[in-house]
């Protein structure tokens, strides 16, 4: 696989509690240095690196972050806001309780509600895969094909753990052709990083990636 091939996957993230404009601004540099799909960054940010920008690059924000537990008119607003201010994808977190008390047609719902208030922008539905047991997991590969949502994805980053190979196959096995999958959290290499498309992964959300393309000199760009 080719380095701009797996960099073309990479939502280069930064969602630091202590992240600056500065931080952000590099972020943003990098992204359209090194070809990303988009930069992930927080809500408040995205209309400066919208701006500044300018079309190079999608911004990508998260909604509901990142327990998930907000109302689902709140998130409708996160999202119609972001859009409002230049995001062109939207990660949104589940309320993972209502997954828990089986509410699902709760879920559902709440989903094609923040689908509605994106329009035609993209949103990536993250289900904190390490809280969940393989049931759970199961129900919401179900629950987010039958939604207008265009991702699945594993995880914020800022729970217990991230990403696993094994999610990914799950996710490969049970969600809909119509959905993609986005693994995020813990991505470290770039050997796991190609393990994880080749095992059924369209995105990537992770910081690191960039960072070691840039910190090793002698990275073949044509072999990996």
């Amino acid at each position: 696989m080719l380095l701009k091939d797996i960099l073309s996957r990479v939502d280069h993230t930064e969602l630091k509690q202590v992240s600056t404009w500065d931080d952000i601004k590099l972020l943003c540099d990098d992204g359209v240095k090194y070809g990303v799909a988009s930069v992930c960054i927080p809500p408040s940010y995205v209309k400066q690196a919208s701006e500044y920008l300018t079309g190079k690059l999608p911004v990508c924000t998260v909604i509901g972050f990142p327990n998930g537990y907000n109302t689902t008119s709140v998130k409708c607003f996160e999202a119609r806001e972001a859009i409002a201010n230049g995001a062109q994808e939207i990660d949104m977190v589940i309320n993972i309780g209502w997954l828990k008390d089986k509410k699902y047609d709760l879920i559902l719902d709440e989903i094609n509600a923040i689908k509605e208030a994106c329009g035609d922008k993209v949103l990536k539905v993250i289900i904190e895969t390490c809280l969940l047991t393989d049931e759970e997991k199961v129900h919401m590969c179900e629950i987010v094909s039958k939604s207008g949502a265009d991702y699945i994805k594993t995880s914020t980053g800022f729970s217990a753990s991230g990403a696993t190979f094994d999610d990914i196959e799950l996710f490969s096995n049970n969600v809909a052709k119509s959905v993609s999958i986005k693994a995020a959290g813990g991505i470290s290499s770039l050997e796991d990083a190609c393990k994880f498309i080749d095992l059924g992964a369209d995105r990537l959300g992770t910081s690191r990636i960039v960072k070691i393309i840039k910190s090793d000199n002698n990275i073949d760009e044509d072999s990996y």
